[in-house]
């Protein structure tokens, strides 16, 4: 917004003076050494930041009096090398349960551009975790859904709870959602090229995606082992970019429209504290942008691309985290403007808007899910 100033006696008595010269003789060019009176103000009181007396010295830097807040200045929006925390072996990663009572028959009245039926959506990560919930919303929204998941055997066991509880939910239903699991390695160009071509085989079609594989390391950047590093954006931003592109393509031969959603990170937007992970943090900006390059690459092929950027979430990985590492806790939600981490269950609602025609002229968008962390 502009400032505005409100002229001086003396400018106005000019101004005025101006005005009547210029009634008088209708001249421009008379009327220009009006033009040139100025008045001098100073704009501000505020002394020089840099002068030669220690007082003035004292007053431009940010450093409290001694003894108000003393080294801790500064601390809580920083790093913190001592932090690590490795991702665990699949064998040691807690079970997701299914989300209960969150898909039943509703008499609410609601779009119906927000329905899923006659889709086939496709899920990576989709046997824990966000992936999981997610997948149960398009579910309960009507959709067919595939997960995909480096563990098969969890992958096939959470597909027939999810049926179980979509039955339950939906007593007297003669048509169940029909849901698939299948393995791959998503930073695999083969493997992944493998599963689709499987799932077009078992669904008939793909029409939606959604890329929730992906994991998260806190180490120092010094001491990062860099074979983990490339692990972790083969998973990240790789195996994001294989499926979309695969699925892209599938859509592109049947000339239909789609609807891809990457998740990424609001970890994608700012830096965490006070865990460091500048890897995961680089890994998720790349999926941001990634969903913004495709969505305008693909916007002629009818083919939406995009991101939503969770917040911390309270997954089971989550929670064996912060068991761990109590003090987590209270330093993440003391910088949550809602004083509380999210729920899984709280990307049901964004991932469904995000896939279905609700939002079909949404396409290159960031969809922030994290309590207002990122604008505070």
């Amino acid at each position: 917004m502009a400032a505005i100033f409100k002229p001086t006696t003396a400018a106005r008595q000019a101004i005025r003076a101006a005005s009547q010269a210029s009634i008088a003789r209708p001249s421009i060019r008379a009327a220009r050494p009006a033009l040139s009176i100025t008045t001098t103000r100073s704009l501000s009181t505020t002394p020089a930041r840099f002068q030669n007396d220690d007082e003035s010295k004292k007053r431009a830097t940010t450093d409290a009096p001694q003894g108000a807040s003393g080294a801790h200045e500064g601390a809580f929006a920083r790093t913190d090398d001592r932090l690590v925390i490795e991702h665990p072996a699949d064998e040691e990663m807690p079970r997701s349960p299914v989300v209960q009572g969150r898909g039943g028959m509703h008499f609410k009245r609601t779009l119906a551009s927000f329905s899923l039926e006659n889709k086939v959506s496709v899920v990576t990560g989709g046997a824990r975790g966000l992936g999981l919930v997610m997948g149960q919303a398009l579910v309960a929204s009507g959709s067919d859904l595939a997960i995909v998941d480096l563990n098969k055997d969890e992958a096939e066991d959470q597909a027939k709870k999810l049926v179980a509880q979509f039955q339950k939910e939906n007593p007297g239903l003669e048509e169940l959602p029909r849901v698939t699991a299948h393995y791959a390695d998503v930073s695999d160009p083969e493997s992944v090229n493998q599963v689709l071509a499987q799932i077009v085989e078992q669904h008939g079609k793909i029409d939606n995606l959604v890329t929730s594989a992906g994991f998260t390391e806190n180490f120092d950047a010094i001491s990062y082992p860099y074979d983990r590093i490339k692990k972790l954006w083969g998973v990240n931003v790789d195996g994001t970019y294989l499926f979309a592109t695969g699925v892209a393509k599938h859509l592109m031969e049947r000339k239909a429209p789609g609807s891809i959603v990457m998740i990424g990170s609001m970890s994608g937007a700012i830096v965490n504290v006070p865990q460091p992970q500048a890897p995961y943090n680089a890994a998720k900006a790349a999926v941001r942008h990634l969903a913004a390059s495709l969505a305008v690459e693909w916007a002629g092929s009818n083919i939406r691309v995009n991101c939503i950027s969770p917040g911390y979430m309270l997954t089971a990985l989550t929670k064996k985290i912060l068991d761990e590492n109590p003090e987590l806790n209270r330093q993440w939600t003391s910088l949550i403007p809602q004083g509380k981490m999210g729920t899984p269950e709280d990307l049901m609602g964004a991932v469904t808007f995000l896939l279905s025609d609700a939002s079909r002229y949404v396409t290159g968008a960031d969809l922030r899910v994290d309590g207002g962390y990122t604008v505070t």
